[in-house]
């Protein structure tokens, strides 16, 4: 009775250890089975002659030994082999060559053993629970998940998940106007898992553009359907961020289903990343269009795109140049992340004398305007100063040639006529022998000129 009474001790001692451990039973008795054969071989050399048992419905364990039967002045080894005298006293009617099958009682084996066994258990538990974790959270890298502040460090706030497991949150990811306490309940996305020495360590952040992605993806539901995807993302954590979304479905418009009814989606997200300003753009390849885009609510006059230096020139209006440059540069500095090239903003030195092509829409069709402005014409002198060959080829404006010699004829009548306008400046008569008359006269024609050339060759700003 008393060793029936060990046995089960020594069970509910596992089941104890499991419910500490969250390991499922079917996988507890596993563990322990194997726990046992590794004592076993380490006790008799092997344990392919021993079967292991164990009852998880009654809590306990049963060791069974396997041993053919000699005559006794054969018996040369005792773990494989049992005398026919001893097997006769455990039935009668043994014979030489048959086999015995004898439960061994585990507590016969020591305390030696059972102090083993328990080791043993001990480092295959805890080397399944950290296989076990690392193969929970590999598989949930770039999702997000919910943890509880356990403590406050200088360089890394520990938190714990539903299950208690120990997840990290460096300072480097957190975003700068994030502050914990104890109990505080966090969310963050997984965004790796490391696992040196066979001991998992899950790393979370919240400055990661997948962070900034993952929340959309929960509060759009058209991006969890695969209506809308997520192109592109720029983001300085907790001061801005610009994302490209592109729409599948003519139906929806991918900047007012991120956004929502008066904000109502994007609300929530701003939210959770402090505050922080997301602005929405629709995608497209054409990088002229995108620049134009990224940089709206300033409107782009033209657009250079260098290929080779990964560059682009855009020149916008005097009043639109703050606009686009940002806050500390913060905007600039977004459209150059999101759209892969580095954008320098100048002032168009003809912006007074120019008109956009809106003006002429009542003699030019809106589809055409539109052509226009997809390959960064936004001006008539935009329009006017173009290679012929942009306005059409076929991956560029594709208009047709008689479309094109009508475009520019009305433009540069519009320009004509400002010309005719002009009020004429009155001439001054002078004598013919008046030489010094005429030196003046031609000396300050001389300073106009150069005062005009000055004004055409300001630099940019």
């Amino acid at each position: 009775m008393a060793k029936k009474e060990k046995t089960i001790n020594l069970i509910d001692t596992f089941a104890e250890f499991k419910e500490t451990k969250n390991i499922d039973r079917t996988t507890m008795v596993s563990v322990l089975e194997e726990s046992f054969r590794s004592v076993i071989s380490k006790l008799f050399g092997t344990d392919e002659n021993y079967d292991v048992i164990v009852n998880p419905d009654k809590g306990d364990f049963e060791i069974w030994r396997n041993r053919t039967v000699v005559a006794d002045e054969e018996l040369r080894d005792e773990n494989f082999q049992i005398s026919l005298s001893e097997a006769r006293k455990i039935e009668a009617d043994y014979e030489i060559g048959e086999s015995v099958t004898d439960e061994v009682h585990f507590e016969q084996f020591g305390r030696r053993a059972i102090l083993n066994l328990r080791q043993t258990l001990a480092a295959k538990i805890l080397e399944l629970e950290r296989d076990t974790l690392y193969n929970k959270y590999i598989d949930k890298v770039g999702t997000i998940v919910t943890g509880e502040v356990y403590q406050v460090w200088k360089r890394e706030v520990l938190l714990l998940d539903d299950e208690g497991n120990e997840l990290i949150l460096p300072k480097s990811e957190q975003i700068p106007s994030d502050y914990y306490r104890k109990g505080d309940t966090v969310r963050a996305i997984v965004d790796r898992v490391e696992n040196k020495n066979n001991n998992p360590k899950i790393i979370l952040s919240r400055t990661s553009n997948e962070f900034l992605r993952a929340l959309l993806e929960q509060e759009v539901p058209e991006i969890n359907d695969g209506l809308i995807t997520i192109q592109r993302i720029a983001r300085i954590p907790g001061e801005r961020a610009k994302i490209a979304v592109e729409s599948y479905d003519d139906h929806v418009d991918p900047v007012g289903a991120c956004v929502g009814v008066q904000g109502s989606r994007i609300r929530g997200v701003v939210r959770e990343l402090r505050n922080e300003s997301i602005d929405v753009v629709s995608y497209t390849s054409k990088m002229k269009l995108f620049i134009q885009r990224v940089l709206h609510p300033a409107v782009v006059q033209s657009v250079t795109i260098n290929e080779e230096e990964r560059r682009a020139d855009v020149s916008l209006k005097r009043e639109d140049v703050a606009t686009a440059i940002g806050k500390n540069g913060i905007n600039i500095k977004l459209a150059s992340m999101l759209t892969g090239l580095t954008i320098d903003v100048y002032r168009d030195l003809a912006e007074e004398n120019d008109v956009d092509l809106n003006e002429f829409n009542d003699v030019i069709d809106q589809w055409i305007i539109n052509r226009l402005k997809e390959v960064g014409l936004n001006t008539a002198k935009a329009v006017l100063n173009a290679p012929r060959e942009l306005l059409t080829k076929a991956d560029q404006a594709d208009l047709e040639e008689s479309t094109v010699d009508e475009i520019l004829q009305i433009l540069s009548a519009e320009f004509e006529d400002d010309e005719a306008e002009m009020p004429e400046v009155p001439t001054v008569e002078t004598e013919p022998n008046n030489q010094s008359s005429n030196e003046e006269m031609e000396i300050e024609s001389d300073e106009v000129d150069i005062e005009i050339e000055t004004d055409e060759a300001m630099p940019k700003q």
